[in-house]
């Protein structure tokens, strides 16, 4: 069964193109630079690389909140089902009516579904924009004092490639969380003291935010559309924990001072 994945140089589809392949299972990640291609804003190219695909991982860029999201992956899934695939897993977003929307047409599709309905990922931190905030050692967020469990995600990965790969797991939302509860402040010290040097957060509003993260190399609409995001979300609705780790892998998830922990050369190294 070839498993199609979305977005697979992203944080999540590598991993899970990554685990694929370790299984000896047959992959096909696709994104802008790959061959085939695939960009949400070019629909003439999903055939392509839904072309023998059985099951497909799905992630959207930027995000699922955003403007149209729900348009394109109602005409993806009806391709997808029209073209043979029968089991999806999407990536989604706790808290996003955008997102919920999103889940509700896979649901909706005729196909074997699964939702995996994420957190905050800790890897934000070390593998996406907010990289370079914490090697200058400021990281401004519209986040006040609200506690986030963010998540790791490698935790998404497993949980996506059993979804992929397995039974039990149809019809089934997954909610990831890691194990505790954070504010941002008290993430940033754990990054601090992993890192061996100051990393500070400080609350900004969402036009300082969207600045930074322009000046960090996003797209001006892509930031402001995230900054908004952020605002909305990061109020407080999510400072909850959920056990969709252990209801699909039947093991806890990883905690944020054990992802600081491995990744600390990601940040010590700066000088």
């Amino acid at each position: 069964m070839t498993n199609l994945v979305v977005g697979g140089t992203g944080k999540t589809g590598r991993r899970v193109a990554d685990r694929l392949t370790a299984l000896g299972l047959p992959v096909r990640a696709v994104s802008r630079s790959s061959s085939p291609s695939f960009d949400w804003a070019d629909r003439a190219g999903w055939g392509a690389a839904l072309d023998g695909a059985e099951a497909a991982y799905v992630t959207y860029q930027p995000d699922l909140a955003m403007p149209g999201a729900v348009e394109d992956v109602r005409a993806f899934t009806e391709l997808a089902a029209a073209r043979g695939v029968r089991r999806i897993v999407l990536l989604s977003g706790r808290g996003e009516a955008g997102a919920e929307a999103a889940e509700q047409v896979v649901r909706a599709s005729g196909l074997e579904w699964t939702v995996v309905r994420c957190a905050w990922f800790m890897q934000n931190f070390s593998e996406g924009h907010l990289l370079g905030p914490v090697l200058d050692g400021v990281v401004a967020l519209p986040a006040g004092g609200v506690a986030e469990p963010f998540v790791d995600a490698d935790d998404i990965a497993d949980v996506a490639v059993a979804a992929l790969t397995g039974d039990g797991h149809a019809g089934r939302v997954y909610e990831l969380t890691g194990p505790e509860l954070l504010t941002f402040a008290q993430a940033a010290d754990e990054l601090a003291k992993a890192a061996g040097r100051p990393v500070t957060y400080v609350p900004a509003t969402a036009a300082e935010y969207a600045a930074g993260a322009v000046a960090q190399g996003l797209p001006e609409e892509e930031a402001e559309g995230l900054a908004a995001l952020f605002e909305e979300v990061l109020d407080g609705r999510n400072a909850y924990l959920a056990d969709g780790v252990r209801e699909a892998l039947g093991r806890a998830p990883r905690g944020f001072a054990a992802y600081a922990a491995a990744n600390a050369a990601t940040w010590s190294s700066a000088s």
